[in-house]
C-alpha cells in the first residue's frame, strides 16, 4: 500500500496544479470532471483507515487510468482549438511519470536492502511488494513512451526525449535479462538440491526455491513487457526473445521472426561447438571404452555358452534338451546384460534410475501380458518335471506329433503329415500329456480273428512262428499270444510282442502283412462281420384260421 500512497501524493500534486490553472473548454469538460473525481477520492481516502482507505486508493489509480484513456481518445481525434490544453495535460502526465519513476527507483533500492536483511518467512511478503514495485517501475517507461507519442501527435517534437528514453529501455532490458539468467540458474540449482535433500533440509530449501521461483516469474513478466516496449522503440530484441523462449519454452509469433530464429540457431550452434571442443576427446574415449567392454563381454558370452553347453550335456545330469537350451541361453544373456550395465556405467550413466525403470516396466508388462506369463510359468513347470523332450512323439494340448522345438512360452509340434502346430505351454500343462516315445521299449497290441470252423491250434502256431521269426521283436519281455474273444463272427487272438520304440510301426505293419499271407497260404480264414437270418414259413391253413 506504500506504493499506492506514493501515487496518491504525486497525483494530488498534478491534479491540484491542473485545477488551479485549467479553464476547460466545453469539449474537455469530461477531462476536468475526471480530474475532480480523482482529487475527491484522494481527499476521502486521507480520513479513512484500513480496508476502506485501500479501496479508495485503488479507485484513484483506476480513475487516473480512465483519465489517461480519455486523453488518448481526445488526442486521436482532438476537438478544434483544444491542442494546447491537451498538450498541457500530457506534459503534466510526463512530469508525473518522471516523479513516480524516480520515487519507485529509490523505494526499490530501499526495499531490496530490507529484503536481504529480512528472515526467510518475511521475505515472501516483502518480495511480493518488491515485485509489484519493479513491475510498476517498468510500466512507467511504457507510460512515458506513450506520453511522447501523444506529444508528437499534438505537434511537439520529442526526438531527443524518445532517444533518451529508448536508451533507458535498452539499459533496463539488459539488466532484467541478466537478472533472469541469474535467477533461472538459482532456481535450477535449488530444484536439484531439493530432490537430493534430506527431510531435515527440505523445509529451508523449499522456501528458498519458492523465493527463486517468484523472482524468476517477476523477471519473465518484466522482460515480456520490456520486449514489447523495445519493439516500439525500434530496439533489437531478438536476443531477449531467444532468452525468453529458452527459459519459458513458450512458442510465440516472435519465434517466427527471422532474426529471432537466427539468434536461437546461432546460440545453439555456438553451444554445440563449444561443447564439442571441450568434450570430444573425453566422449570419444568413453565411446571407445563402451565398445571395448561390449566386445569383451560378447566374447565372454560365447565362451560362457560353450562351457555351460558342455556342462549341461553331461550324462550324469540327465537334463532334458529344453533345460539344456534354457541354461545355455540364459547364461549367455546374463553375461552380456552384465557387460552392458558395466559399459553404461563407464560412460557416466547412472544405473539406479535404469534399474528402477526396469522394475516399474516389469510390473506394467506383467499386468499387460498375463497370458504370456501364464505360458511362461507353465514352461517352467515343463522344464522342471520334464514330461517330454525335444524329439518325443506326444499327444498334448489336443495335438499329436513330434516335438520339434520348445521354449518357455510355447511348444512346436510337427504332426505326422508334416504340419507345424505351435501350442501355448499353458494349454499343454493344463491338459493330459501322453508321451508315446518316452520309454525305450513298447508293446505292440494287435488283434487277429479266425473263423469258427478253423483250427485254433493251427492259427496259434502260425502266429507264434511269425512273431518268433521277426528280427525286431524282443525276446524279453515275453510276447503274449492268446485266444481273447469269441466274437460274433470270429474267434479273436491278441498278439502282443515287445519291441524297441523306434521299431514299433515297422513291426506292426510287417506282422499284419505276414499274418494275412500265412493265413491265406495255410487255409485259415479271416472272417468279416456277418449275420445268419432264419426265415420260418407259415402254412396256408394257419393263415385261414
Amino acid at each position: 500500500m506504500r506504493k499506492l500512497l506514493l501515487l496518491m501524493t504525486l497525483l494530488t500534486y498534478s491534479f491540484n496544479v491542473l485545477a488551479q490553472t485549467e479553464t476547460p473548454a466545453s469539449p474537455l469538460d469530461e477531462l476536468s470532471q475526471l480530474n475532480q473525481e480523482v482529487m475527491e477520492l484522494y481527499q476521502a481516502g486521507q480520513d479513512r483507515t484500513g480496508t476502506t482507505r485501500d479501496v479508495l486508493r485503488m479507485q484513484v489509480l483506476n480513475k487516473n487510468n480512465e483519465l489517461r484513456d480519455r486523453i488518448g481518445e481526445f488526442i486521436n481525434e482532438p476537438p478544434e482549438g483544444t491542442a494546447a490544453t491537451l498538450l498541457d495535460y500530457v506534459k503534466r502526465q510526463e512530469r508525473y511519470t518522471d516523479n513516480t519513476a524516480s520515487y519507485l527507483n529509490s523505494k526499490i533500492q530501499a526495499d531490496e536492502k530490507a529484503l536481504d536483511k529480512a528472515s526467510q518467512e518475511e521475505q515472501l511478503l516483502k518480495l511480493k511488494q518488491l515485485n509489484e514495485d519493479r513491475m510498476l517501475s517498468v510500466q512507467m517507461l511504457g507510460e512515458q513512451w506513450e506520453n511522447y507519442q501523444w506529444m508528437e501527435l499534438l505537434g511537439h517534437n520529442t526526438d531527443q526525449k524518445k532517444a533518451k528514453l529508448a536508451k533507458a529501455i535498452a539499459n533496463r532490458l539488459e539488466f532484467v535479462s541478466a537478472s533472469l539468467e541469474y535467477n533461472n540458474q538459482q532456481e535450477k540449482v535449488l530444484a536439484k538440491q531439493l530432490k537430493e535433500a534430506s527431510e531435515s533440509e527440505k523445509a529451508t530449501l523449499q522456501l528458498m526455491h519458492i523465493l527463486a521461483q517468484r523472482k524468476l516469474a517477476s523477471d519473465i513478466d518484466r522482460l515480456n513487457y520490456l520486449i514489447s516496449l523495445g519493439d516500439q522503440a525500434q530496439i533489437d530484441t531478438s536476443n531477449y526473445k531467444k532468452q525468453q523462449f529458452e527459459v519459458t519454452g513458450d512458442l510465440t509469433n516472435d519465434i517466427l521472426n527471422p532474426q529471432v530464429i537466427y539468434s536461437i540457431v546461432s546460440a545453439w550452434a555456438e553451444s554445440l561447438k563449444t561443447w564439442l571442443i571441450d568434450n570430444t576427446p573425453q566422449v570419444l574415449f568413453k565411446v571407445f571404452i563402451f565398445a571395448l567392454v561390449l566386445l569383451l563381454f560378447r566374447l565372454l558370452k560365447n565362451l560362457t555358452r560353450k562351457v555351460v553347453k558342455r556342462a549341461v550335456a553331461s550324462p550324469n545330469l540327465k537334463m532334458s534338451q529344453l533345460m539344456q537350451d534354457f541354461f545355455i541361453s540364459m547364461s549367455g544373456k546374463a553375461v552380456f546384460f552384465l557387460g552392458l550395465l558395466i559399459a553404461l556405467s563407464q560412460v557416466g550413466l547412472n544405473l539406479a534410475p535404469i534399474l528402477t525403470g526396469f522394475g516399474v516396466a516389469g510390473v506394467i508388462i506383467g499386468f499387460a501380458l498375463q497370458d504370456t506369463l501364464s505360458n511362461f510359468a507353465s514352461g517352467m513347470m515343463l522344464l522342471i518335471y520334464r514330461p517330454f523332450d525335444v524329439g518325443d512323439f506326444v499327444e498334448a494340448g489336443g495335438v499329436s506329433g513330434k516335438v520339434s522345438h520348445m521354449s518357455l512360452v510355447n511348444t512346436t509340434i510337427r504332426t505326422f503329415d508334416n504340419q507345424i502346430i505351435i501350442v501355448p505351454n499353458s494349454k499343454i500343462w493344463g491338459d493330459t500329456i501322453k508321451n508315446v516315445t518316452h520309454e525305450r521299449v513298447r508293446r505292440v497290441d494287435m488283434v487277429f480273428g479266425i473263423g469258427y470252423k478253423d483250427s485254433i491250434e493251427q492259427a496259434e502256431a502260425i502266429l507264434h512262428d511269425i512273431i518268433d521269426n521277426h528280427p525286431a521283436v524282443l525276446r524279453t519281455p515275453e510276447k503274449t499270444i492268446k485266444v481273447h474273444t469269441l466274437n460274433t463272427s470270429s474267434v479273436d487272438f491278441i498278439v502282443r510282442p515287445w519291441v524297441k520304440t523306434d521299431d514299433y510301426w515297422d513291426v506292426y505293419w510287417d506282422v499284419t502283412r505276414e499274418v494275412k499271407l500265412r493265413f491265406d497260404k495255410e487255409g485259415v480264414s479271416i472272417p468279416f462281420p456277418q449275420q445268419d437270418v432264419h426265415l420260418h414259413m407259415v402254412s396256408p391253413e394257419k393263415n385261414d384260421a
